[in-house]
């Protein structure tokens, strides 16, 4: 391919040959064609753990909690022990400009792997000169690349391949997914810092990049477990690839490599510890080794034909679907895997022994996969046996395996390769813009699911949880009952179908499902997380029938099982404040907010009971706490205007207000409060000026609500 760039049919115009073959250029088409690949995923709405982390994740909504991000796994109420701190601080820079909007989180995540793709292509060039001249200094390199063009091509053209392939759509359409980008860029950044470091002679600039690329490296490792396969890789290179780098230079990476994962250990030892349970299901030694090869098929079929694609993927053959001939043509399929998988195996073991001069470019091609695949081939146990956003990184290595092939064809097949990549990256391009229109909304994304070959009960579940909150029960219901039919033991679609046969009138069916989820929890607890909901399901229900003693027995019990739960100690202090009063419930708040500073529920909540009891001072404290933990929140001002006011104290409540409408500008209710405030202390103009403010609100909803 070293006369690709000299093939482009301008070489009358050698100017626009070298207009065409520059990196601004180059990165400017990367960044376009990866954007509009991922164009409908902009609209998408939050989708499943959404839900958690960009809504109803306290950690990101307040600057005072960054630091606090590194104390917790990224699920607070889970039993996954993802440390990802950097995500959380993430979706924190999203609400502070965003809110709650989507579209913001959507386009930091495209943004993202838009980075990782012109990252990557500055890294693939320098990794081709590594095999290329692997004794050459840097700056004989760096000729090299400016005098070979075709390097740069080859580059460009496998980011290319990367940055629009299908298979990584979990990981840039669904905000959730993000950890993989995160990691991808911080960890490729490292590399190339590390390689610019070598080239700078100002010995102040180079250990200042160095200590960057250090820095970059464990920003990886706190946004993504997998991180630690590009330390792996990173090394490897330096001592089997590398060949002109001092020895010395060599051993201090190395040691600094090892001194940024024993940092990354010790801050996984910050978060507090999770329960842990026996694994509800241990598969043998043999059948893991048939599900790793039928895992490696999977990847191997969807990097080369990604015609089929949905989360909750499985690669485990369910025996019951053998039983007639209307259900074994579905997981006949999954036993294909393990001949795919196998066939895969062979093309790396061949492509690694075939002796060329790209040998070792194939070597390291396939050691980048397998180094990167094993953490999720099934060797342990993972929440799925296959997903197709982790081959984020590993489908990395497949390419520079497959370009070490097509490295060795004679010149006359360079153009057409040129030609077959460039229309393998229109045909993947198409397929990834079709894909995220899967994520535009709930139903349709759990329906396509469905559709693509998915069987999966949380999916089903979440697709009737879709239809309660749009008042469809009866089809909600229905599918409820047939997830409880495969699953009887399923805690959280007996808790929906709980909720939504109280919804429909059912309350005595209700109450005894509620009733058998809250006294299987025990069991239950150790696959599932979250089973206390039943206990406050079944809590509400007898508070609402006036059995308080019940409902607190129930609570008291579940608390002991869930102590860092809010919502028990939320339900729980409610009741004890109509029954005992405020100071009663004051207790149970206060204790629970001192091992919890940082909750803004607690906070405001612990605000209110101060309030309650008459003690404006401390209900002051608590509330001004409450509006610095979360930045566009304005109950916690709403609360300190009522007390101000109460007060006569009619000019700090009007600059209270103030912010309460900096924080939501788009509110009339904001605008009529600060219009009364106004009105009291005798300003009626500027009042009369605010509430206008507010009708015209009103008028651009009503007006927008036509046109809808």
């Amino acid at each position: 391919m070293n006369e690709s760039c000299a093939q482009v049919p301008v070489s009358k115009f050698p100017h626009l040959r070298r207009i065409l073959c520059r990196d601004w250029l180059r990165c400017l088409c990367l960044a376009l064609v990866g954007f509009i690949a991922r164009l409908p995923a902009l609209q998408g709405q939050r989708i499943w753990d959404d839900q958690y982390l960009v809504r109803d994740n306290p950690l990101i909504k307040s600057p005072l909690l960054i630091l606090e991000s590194f104390r917790h796994y990224l699920f607070l109420d889970s039993y996954s022990s993802h440390y990802r701190p950097v995500q959380n601080i993430s979706y924190f820079l999203d609400y502070l400009f965003w809110n709650t909007n989507e579209f913001g989180f959507h386009l930091t995540n495209v943004l993202l792997h838009i980075s990782s793709g012109i990252l990557l292509y500055f890294l693939l060039r320098q990794l081709i000169l590594s095999f290329l001249l692997p004794r050459a200094p840097q700056p004989v390199r760096q000729m090299a690349l400016q005098r070979i063009p075709w390097i740069s091509h080859a580059a460009f053209l496998i980011a290319l391949l990367w940055a629009v392939h299908p298979v990584h759509s979990a990981a840039i359409d669904y905000i959730s997914g993000r950890a993989d980008s995160l990691a991808f860029v911080f960890a490729s950044a490292g590399w190339l810092l590390f390689l610019q470091a070598r080239q700078t002679t100002n010995r102040i600039g180079r250990v200042s990049i160095y200590f960057s690329a250090a820095a970059s490296g464990l920003l990886a490792l706190c946004s993504r477990e997998i991180a630690i396969v590009w330390v792996l890789i990173f090394v490897a290179h330096l001592l089997f690839v590398e060949r002109q780098i001092r020895s010395r230079t060599r051993i201090s990476a190395v040691v600094c490599c090892l001194g940024i994962v024993l940092m990354y250990v010790g801050l996984r030892h910050l978060p507090s510890a999770k329960p842990t349970f026996p694994a509800p299901e241990v598969f043998t030694p043999p059948v893991r080794a048939v599900l790793m090869v039928r895992a490696l098929g999977d990847y191997g079929r969807l990097m080369v034909w990604p015609s089929n694609l949905y989360m909750e993927r499985t690669v485990v053959a369910n025996p019951i679907h053998y039983q007639n001939h209307q259900t074994w043509r579905s997981t006949i399929g999954t036993e294909y895997l393990s001949i795919l998988g196998l066939a895969v195996l062979a093309i790396l073991f061949l492509g690694c022994i075939k002796k060329d001069r790209w040998q070792a470019m194939r070597v390291f091609g396939a050691a980048w996969f397998i180094a990167a695949y094993l953490p999720i081939s099934n060797i342990i146990q993972l929440n799925a046996t296959a997903a197709e956003h982790w081959l984020y990184l590993p489908s990395v290595g497949l390419l520079i395996f497959g370009a070490g092939f097509l490295f060795q064809l004679p010149i006359r097949f360079h153009r057409p390769v040129t030609i077959f990549a460039a229309l393998a990256v229109l045909a993947l391009g198409s397929r990834s813009f079709i894909r995220s229109s899967d994520w535009l909304n709930e139903e349709t994304f759990y329906k396509r699911t469905f559709e693509a070959g998915s069987r999966s009960a949380r999916v089903a579940v979440n697709l009737g949880q879709v239809y309660t909150a749009r008042g469809a029960y009866a089809e909600a219901e229905q599918i409820f009952r047939s997830v409880l039919e495969q699953n009887p033991d399923y805690p959280v679609a007996q808790n929906n179908l709980a909720s939504v046969l109280a919804r429909q009138g059912k309350n005595k069916e209700a109450e005894v499902l509620f009733a058998v989820i809250e006294k299987n929890s025990k069991r239950t607890r150790q696959e599932y997380p979250r089973t206390w909901i039943g206990a406050l399901n079944l809590a509400s229900v007898r508070h609402n029938a006036h059995q308080d003693d019940s409902a607190l027995t129930i609570l008291e019990r579940a608390h002991n099982d869930y102590p860092e739960v809010w919502e028990l100690i939320r339900l729980k202090a409610e009741i004890l404040r109509e029954k005992q009063g405020a100071d009663v419930a004051l207790n149970l708040v206060e204790c629970f907010a001192r091992a919890n500073w940082w909750h803004q529920n607690v906070a405001l909540a612990l605000g209110r009971l101060y309030a309650q009891s008459g003690d404006a001072e401390r209900a002051d404290a608590a509330l001004r706490l409450a509006s610095r933990l979360d930045v566009h929140d304005t109950e916690a001002l709403r609360l300190m205007v009522e007390i101000r006011l109460r007060a006569n104290k009619l000019e700090d409540a009007f600059q209270i207000q103030r912010r309460a409408v900096a924080r939501q500008p788009d509110q009339p209710s904001q605008y009529v409060l600060l219009s009364d405030i106004l009105e009291k202390m005798g300003r009626n103009i500027e009042a009369r000026a605010e509430l206008a403010k507010a009708s015209y609100l009103r008028s651009l909803v009503q007006n927008q609500a036509t046109a809808n």
